[in-house]
């Protein structure tokens, strides 16, 4: 064998030895365990690898092994101080940690090593922000909680930027929140047991935080953004100036196709359950079950039919993800202007009726409307506590309300009023719903002028005319929901529609709706919308949550009737099964946007029926209606509170006029 042969041979001798040492020596070689079957996936599925120049390796382990899940409750449990622990998982950019916090308990004052952003999961604490220590909770309210109280309440959350003080102390009745960090704490990977480096190494991100820093926030304020484009996933955006806390609603049998992206993606399932594709794998995730997908790692998912709720933390923050939040922040800004929140003007607990000493001077707001400079709502009584509604018109009122709040009772304990639209002659139209009729009223002295509507063309009496919207051509839609205390005249709830002539007929037939209500009829007179206030299997299953429409015909008939928006439900109603968001009054813009008051806020359509944003109130929305000077105002009734919120739209003044 010649010198060069041996050279040859020497050289293929090393090659083999470290391809041998590759195998063996983490880091050696050119990628993990799963790149392999990952990249035929990738070349499987069409799929576009994108790099970020931005990344860098940290030096930090993940606590997680890529693409396998793991349930929350299988990780140690650290304790941070006396009564507070946590159980934290974390990448190589982002550390989660769920905090629980007995009563009373302190977390004491430390400057943090990095970013912050905390949300509240249940209870309250004390936050200390800007040197000042700053309440903070979590109300997450069932369905039964607030038709019982109305409170829909707060979800707080806040960011602190790196270097900031932090110290919390836990409430009466403890709390629960999560936090995430970036970079990934060293001193908490150390409390956990686990090995951490001796630094980190932070990388440098062009990304701005979406939320102010220092600052306690409601979640609910944060608006939904559409993620996939074409439907099924919905998120609250939060990020700091690295990392997006994606608070994410997968819509139930949503199906996401394989995908990748170059950010590490940290998930966990806090409600229902989701079919996860991992790679060439398909895991059931349920409720705490957690996973960490590294960068362009091969996923996609199937929903359960109870869809699934997930916070899913991002590093690096995802700039297609902020693209499609100042998307939603703009078309909704069109509307409510930047940083406008609502504005309590009245509330009955606290205030009374100028004409009466009577408390609580408002019980349960409905059916407001703006004329002559003052807002017309009816105050109603519902045995609430003892869980009937029972109505009671001696206990009811019609009130009258300037501008700043001061109101006064048009009508007490004589009807118990519900809806009510200007007739545009002057006088105003009310439906007396224990009444079985629609009466017109003088708007100054509450007289009855006339009984409008108490029965059918056929002469069967009318069961309780709940809303009412009145025509270009002096008609009157109206729902008639049997929400009565005694025996119902007709075969079950309507639509109907009284013609100029007085004649009223029935345009949408019983077994339509599980329970019609609110109403409105689009700026060009062409068509009417109906919201469906109650839904369960046994009475409806295909309007659910959704907001119908039909073509109005010449002679005031309907016609064509289609989903139009559906509405974001509270997650409990996904595993009840009701699929209802209770939507009850409702009222319209010039531009044909719509406002369906619903029992998780005030939710803004436009004219094709695409999502715009929600309105946050503490107090579950009852009704709104537009009014104001400028009639830009909107007056949101809210249980036995009136809101206010300015807008920079007009609202539809009735009757409308036909185009």
């Amino acid at each position: 064998m010649s010198h060069k042969h041996r050279i040859s041979f020497a050289a293929v001798s090393v090659l083999i030895i470290i391809a041998l040492i590759a195998t063996v020596v983490p880091g050696c070689s050119k990628g993990p365990a799963w790149k392999a079957v990952n990249d035929q996936l990738i070349k499987e599925h069409n799929l576009q690898v994108r790099e970020r120049s931005d990344l860098v390796d940290t030096g930090v382990t993940p606590s997680l092994e890529g693409g396998k899940v793991t349930n929350i409750s299988s990780l140690s449990v650290t304790e941070f101080a006396p009564g507070v622990t946590g159980q934290m998982y974390w990448a190589k950019g982002a550390l989660v940690n769920f905090m629980t916090m007995d009563p009373n308990t302190e977390i004491p004052k430390e400057t943090i090593p990095g970013e912050r952003v905390m949300i509240m999961l249940k209870g309250s604490v004390e936050q200390l922000v800007s040197g000042e220590m700053v309440p903070m909770e979590c109300t997450p309210v069932a369905p039964a909680y607030y038709f019982s109280t109305g409170w829909i309440g707060y979800q707080h959350f806040v960011y602190l930027e790196k270097g900031a003080e932090n110290a919390v102390k836990a409430g009466p009745n403890g709390a629960k929140f999560v936090e995430i960090y970036y970079p990934p704490r060293l001193d908490y990977i150390t409390k956990s047991g686990a090995t951490a480096p001796a630094s980190i190494k932070e990388g440098s991100f062009a990304a701005k935080p979406n939320f102010p820093a220092n600052q306690v926030l409601d979640l609910n304020d944060v608006q939904r953004t559409e993620l996939t484009g074409v439907g099924g996933s919905w998120s609250q955006l939060v990020n700091s100036g690295a990392i997006h806390v994606s608070n994410l609603f997968m819509e139930p049998n949503a199906n996401f196709a394989h995908h990748i992206h170059p950010e590490e993606q940290l998930m966990i399932v806090l409600r229902g359950e989701i079919d996860e594709i991992i790679m060439d794998q398909t895991v059931n995730m349920k409720e705490g079950d957690i996973v960490y997908l590294p960068g362009n790692m091969v996923h996609g998912g199937k929903l359960s039919p109870k869809g699934a709720n997930v916070i899913d933390v991002f590093w690096p923050l995802r700039q297609d993800y902020q693209d499609k939040y100042d998307q939603r922040l703009a078309a909704l800004n069109a509307i409510i202007p930047a940083g406008e929140k609502v504005k309590l003007v009245a509330d009955g607990q606290t205030s009374t009726a100028t004409n009466s000493t009577k408390k609580p001077g408002i019980q349960f707001t409905e059916g407001p409307t703006w004329m002559n400079g003052k807002l017309y709502v009816s105050s109603m009584y519902f045995d609430i506590p003892a869980g009937t509604w029972a109505l009671d018109p001696k206990k009811s009122d019609l009130i009258v309300m300037d501008a700043d709040g001061t109101y006064k009772y048009l009508i007490s304990g004589q009807m118990q009023t519900n809806g009510t639209q200007p007739s545009g002659k002057g006088t105003l139209y009310v439906c007396d719903m224990a009444g079985h009729r629609i009466v017109e009223l003088d708007p100054n002295t509450g007289k009855v002028l006339r009984v409008v509507a108490s029965k059918l063309a056929d002469g069967t009496r009318l069961d309780g005319p709940n809303d009412l919207v009145v025509d270009s051509k002096g008609g009157i839609y109206f729902t008639d929901p049997q929400f009565i205390n005694d025996k119902p005249m007709r075969p079950g709830k309507t639509v109907n529609y009284m013609k100029p002539t007085g004649e009223v007929i029935e345009v949408v037939s019983p077994g339509e709706f599980g329970m019609e209500n609110g109403l409105e009829i689009s700026p060009d007179g062409k068509i009417l919308y109906v919201n469906n206030c109650y839904h369960d299997e046994k009475r409806m299953s295909d309007v659910e949550n959704w907001v119908i429409a039909y073509d109005i015909n010449e002679d005031g008939t309907l016609a064509n009737k289609r989903k139009f928006c559906q509405l974001f439900l509270h997650p409990t109603e996904y595993d009840l099964g009701t699929r209802s968001a209770t939507p009850d009054g409702c009222t319209i813009d010039e531009m044909g946007n719509t406002y369906q008051a619903t029992n998780i806020g005030v939710q803004i359509f436009n004219p094709k029926g695409e999502f715009i944003g929600m309105i946050h109130t503490p107090m579950f929305p009852v009704s709104v209606a537009f009014g104001g000077e400028n009639f830009d105002t909107l007056y949101l009734a809210c249980w036995d509170k009136i809101y206010t919120i300015k807008t920079n739209v007009k609202g539809l003044v009735y009757p409308i006029q036909a185009k």
